[in-house]
Order: structure tokens, then C-alpha cells, then sequence
């Protein structure tokens, strides 16, 4: 039997540089964030964001935003390293909340029937 419930949880996300003992060198600056609210990123206002580090950390991203096994590495392992290896930076990633979507509103694609 299926279940007709179409709702689902994702995370909410924060990603912030965090420093190392190793110079960060791409101009992140600890402490520099951005957050992930279903599909949506959201920087503060007049913060950038290396657009390198983001294409290294968006294959991560929806895997962290939904519920994994305890004993998953997706679960235990918070910190990705800058992709640049003369960089120190590292971005670390918190499940901040959750949300809750419907499979209707987010896809044209009809669950499927009994």
C-alpha cells in the first residue's frame, strides 16, 4: 500500500568558512556564511562567496540535507576542505532545522498509484 502523505523533510543548512592553522588564500574569511533552505541559497547581504568553493560543496549539499543513517559518514562528517590544496580553508556544514515540503508543489510528477 502506498502512502498517500505526500510530505517530506529536508534540512536547513549553514555553511561557514572556518579557518586552520594553514593561510586561507582564495579570500575566504572566517567566519563567512551562506544557508540553504530547501532549493534556495541565501548569503548576507555584501558577502561573497567563492563561486570554486560553492561548485565543490553543491554535490554535497542535498545529500546533507536529508536524514541519513547515524553511522553514515554524511551524518558524522561536518568539515570540507577548500578545493583549492594551497587554501587551509575549510567550510563546515550544520543541520540548522528542518523543513517540510510536498511532493506536489516540488515536482509535476505524480506520485504513483496503488
Amino acid at each position: 500500500m502506498i502512502d498517500r502523505d505526500d510530505t517530506f523533510e529536508l534540512y536547513d543548512l549553514r555553511i561557514e568558512v572556518v579557518a586552520t592553522d594553514r593561510p586561507m588564500v582564495c579570500g575566504h574569511r572566517a567566519g563567512d556564511s551562506l544557508e540553504v533552505r530547501g532549493e534556495d541559497l541565501t548569503l548576507p547581504a555584501n558577502q561573497p562567496f567563492s563561486l570554486y568553493a560553492l561548485a565543490a560543496l553543491l554535490p554535497i549539499l542535498p545529500a546533507k540535507q536529508r536524514n541519513t543513517h547515524p553511522h553514515d559518514w554524511m551524518t558524522t562528517d561536518t568539515d570540507i576542505a577548500c578545493p583549492d590544496p594551497n587554501c587551509g580553508a575549510r567550510f563546515r556544514i550544520t543541520r540548522i532545522g528542518t523543513r517540510t515540503f510536498r511532493h506536489g508543489d516540488v515536482t509535476a510528477v505524480p506520485l504513483p498509484s496503488r
